[in-house]
């Protein structure tokens, strides 16, 4: 198949699956072109198959802001007619699914019926905060319910798409997913030494630092911990409010044992180096970051919401807490990092589940077939 895949080139769960999944469906015969405006946070070089088209938004005068959605939807019709485009793979809904409605919309003017088919994945906030603002909400109903096909990352986003929205039309659930073979805990002794203070634990939160990752509860629930034994937390990740979270750790008790590592090509090395995931988030459609955590056989305790529940099985594959209990999120991390039988169960059982539910070569052949669903038309 010739595919386009539409997505946002920030460190974000939603540009990171989409580009994950252009390599592999690169990997596996499909020429592929990735749309976006710069090149994304997991790009390679070098991949046969895959291509990069940039969106170029022209500044003008006229225009008090800049016309991306105009200019994406340029790019996707010369895309689709260059390259004799199948589908277009919208990630994110907005403006990426009206985009390529839009897109599809100039095509069929110009080619008639039957040309490229439009898919849409929703990732969480495009449905979550986005898609329920008064001011948007009947554009990205609409984009959706033009798509020919959509999918959600989680059962508990599809629900919340068809309550959120009132969609009508069959939305399919294809989680996230990893390469295993990568997404695996290595030995990396000297990187743990720099890392660690003293001879206590590693505990580690990775994310975009937005409010609804919660990063503040993180340092709540260190602090809590910290006052049990030594230990030592690494932020990894950039986002509005790391600046603030440094801010407030420098003036913190426990200062010296707060470190900040930045974003991360490749966060493997790091995670493999640690002893328990916090992941303490007010809404996550799915949890990417839990998921790469539990492929490196680190514990993961999380807030119960949206999708999390569908990647940890409480008490067996990590733990889950309500939202605002930084006690007993602590308590959950105490009892794993003082019992390190119970932290290498926790830690396999995570590693051997993501195995067997969330691999590259089971979620992408899902994907595949809905595009096989779509072209015959059979999605709408």
């Amino acid at each position: 198949m010739k595919i386009g895949i539409v997505c946002y080139a920030s460190v974000g769960g939603s540009g990171v699956v989409a580009t994950e999944l252009a390599l592999a469906l690169a990997g596996r015969g499909h020429e592929v072109r990735l749309i976006s405006s710069e090149l994304p946070f997991r790009w390679r070089d070098g991949i046969p198959n895959l291509h990069f088209e940039r969106v170029r938004t022209p500044d003008y005068p006229l225009f008090r802001e800049p016309q991306y959605l105009l200019a994406l939807t340029s790019t996707i019709v010369r895309v689709a007619c260059d390259h004799d485009l199948d589908i277009v793979h919208a990630h994110y809904a907005v403006p990426h699914a009206t985009a390529a409605y839009l897109g599809e919309q100039i095509l069929t003017s110009q080619i008639g019926e039957g040309g490229v088919r439009t898919v849409t994945t929703l990732h969480g906030t495009d449905i979550t905060l986005v898609g329920a603002d008064p001011s948007y909400r009947s554009v990205v109903a609409f984009s959706i319910e033009q798509s020919h096909g959509v999918t959600a990352v989680s059962e508990s986003l599809r629900q919340n798409t068809i309550e959120t929205l009132g969609i009508q039309r069959p939305i399919c659930v294809i989680p996230n997913f990893l390469d295993c073979g990568h997404y695996r805990r290595r030995r990396v002794p000297a990187l743990r030494d720099r890392l660690r203070a003293g001879d206590g634990p590693i505990i580690m939160h990775m994310s975009n630092f937005r409010p609804v990752k919660r990063a503040g509860t993180v340092l709540d629930v260190f602090e809590r911990i910290r006052r049990r034994m030594p230990a030592t937390l690494v932020f990894i990740g950039d986002g509005p409010e790391r600046a603030g979270i440094e801010a407030r750790a420098r003036t913190s008790a426990v200062a010296a044992d707060v470190l900040f590592e930045g974003e991360q090509q490749d966060p493997v090395p790091l995670l493999s180096c640690a002893d328990l995931f916090l992941l303490p988030s007010s809404q996550e459609s799915f949890g990417m970051a839990a998921l790469e955590a539990m492929a490196c056989e680190v514990p993961v305790v999380a807030s119960r919401v949206g999708g999390l529940p569908e990647l940890i099985d409480d008490g067996k594959t990590g733990f889950l807490c309500a939202m605002d209990d930084a006690d007993g999120m602590a308590a959950c991390a105490l009892e794993v990092l003082s019992n390190e039988t119970l932290a290498t169960e926790i830690g396999r059982a995570a590693s051997a589940s993501v195995s067997e539910r969330f691999c590259v070569d089971r979620v992408v052949p899902l994907y595949e077939k809905h595009y096989e669903m779509v072209m015959n038309g059979n999605g709408r």
